[in-house]
């Protein structure tokens, strides 16, 4: 495994990818053994980063697969839960508050977003919506559609497991092509 390592370390570094995900990498890498799960835990709460990247970073760094997916979606699931709530806690202040003219520029927009929202629910968007944009834009957006903050979190927990384990796996399998 450590042979696979240096070699897609070195594969990389060939390559000319000097770039922020890698960088990560190294940093997780460089971590005491004991720790590196904690900097998976962190990355992973970057927006970008998620589960889906989390996952292959520690994967890299040297952890088992298993320890590395988990590490991701605890990372991913924090943010998630602290734009969350957050969210919620916006909307309801600012529904509480006297209604608020939209722009028509921003209303048209947000129009758009709201009918992709429509058609595919909260657990499509949960599933799909990393394609687009980070969790943590998609999952404040639904609750600020009204859509019930726990039905977002269970079904980005679903989402956020989906793509850490997926990636996760197309790690480990390109490190056996390599290896």
């Amino acid at each position: 495994m450590i042979e696979s390592l240096t070699l897609a370390t070195n594969l990389a570094a060939t390559m000319g990818e000097d770039n922020w995900i890698s960088n990560l990498q190294t940093w997780t890498q460089d971590l005491p053994t004991a720790l590196q799960w904690l900097g998976v835990i962190l990355v992973s709460a970057i927006p970008f980063v998620e589960s889906y990247f989390g996952a292959p970073i520690g994967i890299l760094a040297g952890l088992h697969p298993v320890i590395a997916v988990a590490a991701a979606v605890v990372g991913n699931m924090l943010s998630l839960i602290l734009v969350v709530y957050v969210a919620h806690w916006v909307r309801t202040a600012i529904l509480h508050k006297r209604p608020q003219q939209m722009d028509p520029e921003k209303s048209t927009k947000r129009e758009k977003v709201r009918r992709i929202f429509d058609r595919f629910g909260v657990p499509g968007v949960s599933l799909l919506g990393p394609l687009a944009l980070p969790s943590q834009f998609t999952a404040p957006l639904m609750v600020s559609f009204g859509a019930s903050r726990h039905a977002v979190m269970f079904w980005m927990l679903i989402s956020v497991i989906v793509w850490g384990v997926g990636f996760g796996l197309l790690a480990v399998w390109g490190l056996s092509l390599v290896g």
